[in-house]
């Protein structure tokens, strides 16, 4: 009984630790430090949890009885009787923006350090489960400054002075997703999910105006905005086992969400630094906060060594909003049109473990895992799209002899921009994230069953 107890207590304090801290997230820009994040619903995490991230991010298809799959709700029939699986995953990342401005090279650095997921999953009755997940779905954070000089020959800004610009913004937006897989026949299954989005995206921009000749004074401007999100969606998933047997197993599954606008609340204060804080006129302006309708098609292959598997993403992200905003300031001096824009993504990822039953050697039982991915940003800026990719490698370390529980670590690197990013003045994003996950099994490999009823005491 010593170690149920034991594993009991580690789920419950792993629980209040996270889950305050995933509510805390809400109002913080420690998630995210990206001047794109400026528009919309901010920076979109990858979703999965660290075995599939290592992977690319691929696992639509993924079904493994010992494994949390959180992208296919269909998946969730796949898990054991009398079982319970618990994940859950910390991440830290580096950004390094870099652009050149008239000639010269600008660069920032930042760092970000919160959790990433956390999901349980246990059976309802055979061939039927329930999951549970909540994850960060995006997050904003940026603050950004521009300088117009003075220009008489302008017919607004000729009778004012240089003009200072500050933008800058902060929070999240979280996902909790409740689904029940099913496998209606042998090897055929499939999953719905409804999904609740919630969280604070706050927005500020200063415009502070100076005199032409130095003697007068102009009062600055400041826009605020707070947009807060409440909304429900649902997704559909399925999986079919093509091939199963003792030497390999081969599944498909996709999945579908719904997607649209989020109509967040918003609330929108504009006024002047004068001490009456007087109305004015907003100058400043957002791309509507939307979800997409999203397609993921992908196949998962495994052998006792060796796990391949690929997803394709759709997310028809224009189809949600078509509007688009005149905002920034491009490398000749005029200004960008920015605008949602339907995305196509590739993830592919390998596993490989020596040997799970290797007695003497202990890094022959590790899982030993490598991926990319290769896509589209979900905006355009000038009509331009932003290519993106990026790699993973990571280890999985049994926690004991042929059992499912296991502490991963994860690595990533990436890159947003580099097609056009230099040529039109906009920036060249790179990150690096490390990340560390636990997986947490209760069930015939360690003689942890918590839904039966014992005969003795």
């Amino acid at each position: 009984m010593s170690l149920k107890n034991t594993f009991r207590r580690a789920v419950a304090a792993v629980s209040l630790l996270l889950l305050p801290a995933g509510l805390a997230a809400q109002t913080s820009s420690i998630n995210a430090f990206s001047p794109y994040t400026m528009y919309g619903i901010g920076e979109i995490n990858t979703p999965g949890t660290l075995p599939m991230r290592s992977m690319g991010g691929a696992g639509v298809a993924m079904r493994n009885p010992g494994m949390m799959n959180v992208l296919n709700p269909a998946a969730y029939s796949a898990v054991p009787q009398k079982s319970f699986l618990l994940s859950f995953g910390l991440e830290g990342q580096n950004y390094y923006n870099s652009q050149s401005v008239d000639g010269a090279k600008k660069k920032s650095a930042y760092n970000t350090f919160n959790f990433h997921d956390l999901a349980v999953l246990l059976p309802l009755t055979r061939r039927l489960g329930l999951g549970v997940s909540l994850m960060p779905y995006s997050s904003v954070g940026y603050r950004t400054e521009f300088f117009r000089e003075f220009d008489s020959a302008d017919p607004v800004w000729g009778n004012v002075g240089p003009v200072q610009y500050t933008y800058q913004g902060e929070g999240d937006v979280t996902e909790v997703k409740l689904g029940m897989g099913w496998e209606v026949a042998k090897h055929f299954s499939i999953g719905l999910a409804a999904q609740y989005y919630w969280g604070k995206i706050d927005r500020t921009y200063v415009a502070a105006f100076s005199s032409i000749t130095g003697s007068g004074s102009y009062n600055s401007i400041v826009g605020q905005s707070a947009y807060t999100v409440s909304r429900f969606k649902g997704q559909v998933g399925l999986q079919w086992d093509a091939i199963m047997n003792a030497r390999r197993v081969l599944s498909f599954g996709a999945t579908f969400d719904i997607g649209g606008d989020l109509r967040p609340k918003r609330t929108e204060r504009v006024y002047t630094t004068d001490p009456a804080n007087t109305a004015a006129v907003d100058l400043h302006d957002d791309l509507e906060l939307v979800l997409p309708r999203q397609l993921v098609a992908g196949f998962y292959y495994q052998t006792p060594k060796w796990t391949v598997g690929a997803d394709y993403v759709y997310q028809n992200w224009a189809g949600s909003n078509s509007s688009t905003l005149s905002s920034g300031i491009a490398a000749g001096g005029g200004r960008f049109d920015v605008a949602y824009a339907d995305t196509h993504t590739v993830k592919a990822g390998v596993e490989f473990i020596p040997n799970r039953y290797d007695v003497r050697r202990f890094l022959r039982r590790c899982a030993y895992r490598a991926g990319v991915r290769y896509g589209d940003y979900y905006q355009t800026f000038g009509g331009q799209r932003l290519q993106q990719y990026a790699v993973t490698l990571g280890v999985g370390i049994p926690v004991r002899f042929l059992g499912s529980s296991s502490i991963d670590v994860g690595l990533e690197y990436g890159d947003r921009g580099f097609n056009v990013a230099e040529r039109i003045g906009l920036v060249r994003q790179r990150y690096f994230k490390i990340a560390v996950g636990f997986a947490l099994f209760a069930g015939s490999e360690n003689g942890e069953y918590w839904f039966v009823r014992p005969k003795y005491d």
